[in-house]
């Protein structure tokens, strides 16, 4: 192999007349008679070469044989390229490498795709043979984004006094919220670790410990049931702090986030980030995590349904609609695909009135006289070739239905700049909620969030209407990071974990360490986690999370290159003291 003395993406007019040597793979290949010409590649970018039979020589038979993805070494001289020539889609578009000699160092198999299409193959092949899809161009520079990423994050809180401390991968199962990744003990055979979901009492512990800034860039494991844009193991970018408040890690995050987007796609990010609270939220966007670079709205129409003869609402907690702006085109197909869409979210359906010549027509309009129509649509600001969907029920399924159909018609329409980024803080969460199944209280967050209010009796009185200091960062329809501020009483943390229903024993079981801590001189803190994977798929442009990730699974946990999960040997399992039995 030739030692190589440049990358392919570094030649310029400035290296004319220099003897250079490339390594890389075989980009593209064009003959051309006697003329041979290829793009070599590699991470830094490609440079075209040329063989010519006159020049070359080494056997130039062999050089016709090349396939792509074949790994060369080469060495040649720099030439300015012919006029008419140039390529400005290339860094190295003003030059080309006349070849003197090459070596063969890799022969490609048939390939099971084509490298630079990406769409000439399901993402289950690609995934399959992730390690030449990492070699495309959209890949490479997602990674490459990543890496950017991580340095730009860690410069940033390293140069604030952010310790980076590595907490436990084997630690003690606790319930956080979802299912862990169990581990079994061979020395303490019956006994398991699990792998931690996040390193949130670690991270309670270091505060109590008197790290007081604390940054950690950490892989956390969940055992979810699947979902397109999860992950069974993620990446968070993990900060505690002490001694603040909410203001405190709005300042720091917002810093640190602007600081990302400059540093790594050149974007500047508006200061400050505007908040909502979630009621809010939800009242108009319908989400937790609204997409704001779009206005589509929701608005409480329950008024003008009790007064229209339209009865399947008049029994509804919460009628609500969306006005769709040139929306009358939509055809029966697409309003039933819509429907489709909020059925998924629990509602009945979808009703719907288009606007023509002045007067709502289709779906429900019937039930509605000339001056109510006449009343809704001044209310609604609907115009001539709109359409309005409404829904009824109660409001938390009238809310996230609306809120969902708000995000698919934004698809539809195509109303997101994607080169738009609109970072917004989503604040004074529920302290609590109902669990469907069981009907008892859980948490919206942890259960180590503090509730606004440090009076015990509070929490007694009516504990499904206390609020939670936590916070999320949302941009973009995307949640990019949670966080709260922590309790740091032993007494109210103990009182939290009695209203969602831990006995002491249990308390004390599962987070007695936490609490005992918490007793010795806590100082008030909290914190915030970014999603890392959903931060660069921002960065990137892209919309699958799989496709910042280098090895990331399927949306069944699969890794289909190596495939895992795979079974174990009867030894194994024997030195774990474990006996598999089959699922009922």
């Amino acid at each position: 192999m030739l030692k190589r003395t440049h990358t392919c993406g570094e030649l310029g007019k400035e290296h004319i007349d220099t003897t250079v040597n490339l390594n890389g793979w075989v980009n593209t290949v064009r003959l051309h008679g006697q003329v041979i010409f290829i793009d070599l590649r590699d991470r830094y970018g490609k440079t075209q070469i040329i063989f010519n039979s006159d020049d070359y020589s080494d056997d130039f038979e062999s050089v016709k044989k090349l396939s792509i993805e074949d790994v060369l070494s080469i060495k040649g001289t720099v030439q300015a390229r012919g006029e008419g020539a140039v390529n400005p889609d290339m860094s190295t578009g003003d030059i080309e490498v006349m070849v003197d000699s090459m070596e063969l160092l890799s022969e490609t198999t048939p390939l099971p795709f084509v490298i630079t299409d990406r769409e000439s193959a399901s993402e289950d092949l690609r995934l399959k043979y992730r390690y030449l899809e990492l070699r495309t161009e959209e890949l490479q520079y997602n990674i490459i984004t990543r890496h950017k990423a991580y340095q730009a994050v860690r410069g940033f809180l390293s140069d604030n006094d952010f310790l980076e401390v590595e907490t436990p991968i084997l630690m003690k199962s606790t319930p956080e919220g979802a299912r862990d990744f169990l581990v079994p003990s061979r020395l303490h055979q019956g006994k398991f670790y699990a792998l931690p979901q996040s390193p949130q009492i670690y991270k309670q512990i270091l505060m109590i410990s008197g790290f007081d800034r604390y940054f950690q860039i950490v892989k956390c494991f969940r055992d979810e049931d699947f979902r397109a844009d999860r992950q069974p193991e993620f990446t968070q970018i993990d900060v505690e702090m002490s001694f603040i408040d909410e203001e405190d890690i709005f300042e720091n995050m917002e810093n640190m986030t602007r600081y990302v987007f400059k540093e790594v796609i050149g974007t500047d990010l508006p200061d400050p980030f505007p908040r909502i609270s979630y009621d809010k939220a939800m009242s108009k966007y319908g989400s937790d995590k609204p997409d704001t670079r779009y206005e589509l709205f929701l608005q409480n129409v329950k008024q003008f349904t009790d007064m229209s003869e339209f009865n399947a609402f008049k029994s509804a907690e919460c009628v609500k609609a969306i006005v769709v702006s040139g929306g009358a085109k939509y055809s029966r197909k697409n309003i039933d695909e819509l429907t489709d869409v909020v059925k998924t979210f629990n509602a009945k359906g979808l009703a719907w009135m288009k606007m023509e010549e002045g007067q709502l027509t289709g779906g429900i309009s019937k039930f509605f006289g000339d001056d109510l129509q006449k009343e809704l649509i001044s209310s609604t600001g609907m115009c001539d070739g709109d359409i309005i969907f409404l829904i009824g029920d109660e409001r938390s399924v009238t809310e996230k239905s609306l809120g969902a159909l708000r995000v698919e018609i934004a698809k539809f329409e195509d109303l997101a700049d994607k080169n738009d980024f609109k970072p917004l803080w989503v604040t004074e969460f529920p302290m609590f909620e109902n669990d469907e199944k069981s009907g008892n209280l859980t948490f919206l967050h942890h259960p180590f969030t503090s509730p606004t209010s440090s009076n015990i009796e509070d929490l007694d009185s009516d504990p499904l209407s206390m609020k939670a200091r936590a916070y999320d960062l949302t941009m973009n329809g995307y949640e990019i990071a949670g966080g709260s501020i922590r309790i740091h009483s032993s007494e109210l943390q103990n009182k939290v974990f009695s209203l969602l229903g831990l006995t002491v024993e249990e308390a004390k079981e599962k987070f007695g360490f936490l609490v005992e801590a918490l007793s010795y001189g806590a100082p008030p803190h909290g914190g915030i986690a970014f999603g890392f994977d959903r931060l660069v798929m921002l960065l990137t442009g892209s919309n699958n999370i799989r496709d910042v990730i280098a090895f990331p699974k399927t949306t069944s946990a699969v890794s289909l290159m190596d495939d895992a999960p795979d079974s174990v040997s009867k030894e194994q399992l024997d030195d774990l003291g474990i006996q598999l039995k089959k699922k009922k």
